[in-house]
């Protein structure tokens, strides 16, 4: 990663000087302890400058929209003490004049403004751009005492330079090798601001993406474990105990050997007819041998109600296990901030607002001028097959493993060939968890094959008359 220099931020400053001196600061927010944005206006624009101080990509620029999406920056409802004390002094000021130190990563703004007794009262506002040292200042020009700092600098960080409220503000000791070039200043844009703001804002996009990627896996993986913990045990559970045919077969055998009248007796031997042989029924020598018939009955009621609510149990764990499983498909896949929304929004409803899907924000190619939809996460494929899905469209998904829902969109007065279907199916092959280099069953059918069960996870959906392809 390429660190701001003394350098680039001279020619930052000579670039944006002319809209700088003069604006007035109408707007300060901090989002986090390290990123302020100041929303200046000078001549009738509007602009938003913004201040990171991480240590790792402390940086200073003209923030573009598309680049404030990608840093993904939610203002707080609270915002910290710092932003309210920078609110009290700065807010509706214009700034007189601004530089940056010579052969130093700093920047100072000054701005005139008016103290509680009336009295004009020049202010300096330092950016100090210094990796783990970076911090912003703001401090009285006249007696150089600082009235506030994001970061305090006690003595048992620093031994030669505090920093906090009361305190005299000096510079930092000077740079001994000031850099000869820049790295920034050699990117091919049209300005330094946007060479600065592109660089650093997709530094900031990949960085936010790979944190949410690792937070919603952390949430899922947990979830996924319990869920195929619960279906092995109870499938395990299910082989070991299934006694239901037995119970039912002892009671016919039973009741077919009445006449013996073999009561009270620990046991019976009885001709086994559905195995060809003789076996040895235990028995209670506490009832009759029709009691005991009765009581094999009743075990045979109770096994097979409990073998068929376990069999429930274990369909809505499976269900639930392939839904988790898609979600760790979208998040391995997500790209972009707007995937993670709709992530964030399946697992976390209560505290995501949610995002309106809509056509736009799926995938779309064409094959041989048919259209196909695929979807990236459980949110996009619910929405494929309730809104966009017609009865003859064609739906494609992997068999036995996570992946996308493709949806082929056929018009009524054309039919697809079986190239344009075998690409479909490559798609579905291609958009799903399935490892390289193996094959894999693709099924497909008519959307109008498809059902969602009621109450069934997002982008769940169980169908019939399918075909499968190897791809």
């Amino acid at each position: 990663m390429i660190n701001i220099d003394c350098l680039t931020l001279k020619a930052f400053i000579d670039e944006n000087i002319d809209f700088i001196i003069g604006s007035r600061l109408q707007k300060i927010q901090q989002p986090t302890r390290r990123d302020f944005i100041f929303s200046l206006r000078n001549n009738g624009e509007s602009r938003k400058l913004y201040i990171n101080i991480c240590p790792q990509t402390y940086h200073i620029c003209f923030m573009s929209a598309e680049n404030e999406e990608k840093r993904r920056l939610k203002i707080p409802k609270h915002p910290p003490m710092f932003c309210m004390l920078l609110r009290k002094y700065l807010e509706g000021c214009k700034i007189t004049d601004t530089l940056a130190i010579n052969n130093e990563r700093i920047i100072e703004f000054h701005f005139e403004t008016m103290d509680e007794f009336s009295q004009e009262r020049s202010l300096c506002l330092s950016i100090e751009l210094m990796g783990k040292h970076s911090n912003v200042i703001l401090y009285d020009r006249i007696s150089k005492m600082i009235i506030g700092c994001a970061h305090n600098v006690g003595a048992e960080k620093s031994r030669y330079r505090e920093l906090q409220g009361g305190l005299k503000y000096i510079y930092p000791p000077t740079t001994p090798n000031p850099p000869s070039e820049s790295q920034i200043l050699k990117m091919k844009t049209t300005s330094v601001n946007e060479a600065i703001d592109n660089y650093y804002a997709k530094i900031q996009e990949d960085t936010n993406i790979k944190t949410e990627r690792a937070r919603l896996t952390a949430i899922v993986l947990p979830k996924l474990k319990k869920v195929k913990n619960s279906i092995n045990k109870i499938e395990a559970l299910l082989k070991k105990r299934d006694n239901t045919d037995k119970y039912k077969l002892y009671g016919e055998l039973l009741t077919a050997n009445l006449y013996q009248r073999h009561d009270y007796q620990p046991q019976i031997e009885v001709f086994d007819y559905i195995n060809n042989q003789n076996i040895i029924i235990e028995l209670d020598k506490t009832k009759t041998l029709n009691e005991n018939a009765q009581r094999y009955f009743k075990l045979y009621t109770k096994s097979k109600s409990t073998k068929e609510k376990s069999q429930e149990l274990l369909n809505n764990l499976k269900i639930e296990k392939e839904y988790l499983e898609n979600i760790l498909y979208s998040i391995e896949e997500a790209k972009t901030n707007n995937d993670f929304e709709d992530i964030n929004s399946e697992l976390e409803p209560e505290k995501t607002k949610p995002k309106k899907q809509d056509e736009k924000t799926i995938l779309k190619t064409n094959i041989n001028n048919f259209v196909v939809y695929i979807g990236r996460n459980n949110k996009q494929n619910d929405y494929i097959i309730s809104k966009l899905a017609k009865d003859n469209d064609y739906w494609f998904h992997t068999r036995l493993c996570a992946g996308s829902h493709v949806l082929l969109k056929v018009p009524d007065i054309q039919e697809p060939d079986e190239a344009v279907l075998y690409e479909c199916c490559k798609l579905a092959r291609k958009y799903s968890s399935a490892q390289q280099p193996s094959k894999v069953g693709v099924i497909y059918t008519k959307a109008k094959n498809l059902r969602k069960p009621p109450n069934s996870p997002l982008g769940y959906v169980t169908y019939k008359n399918e075909k499968e392809v190897l791809v």
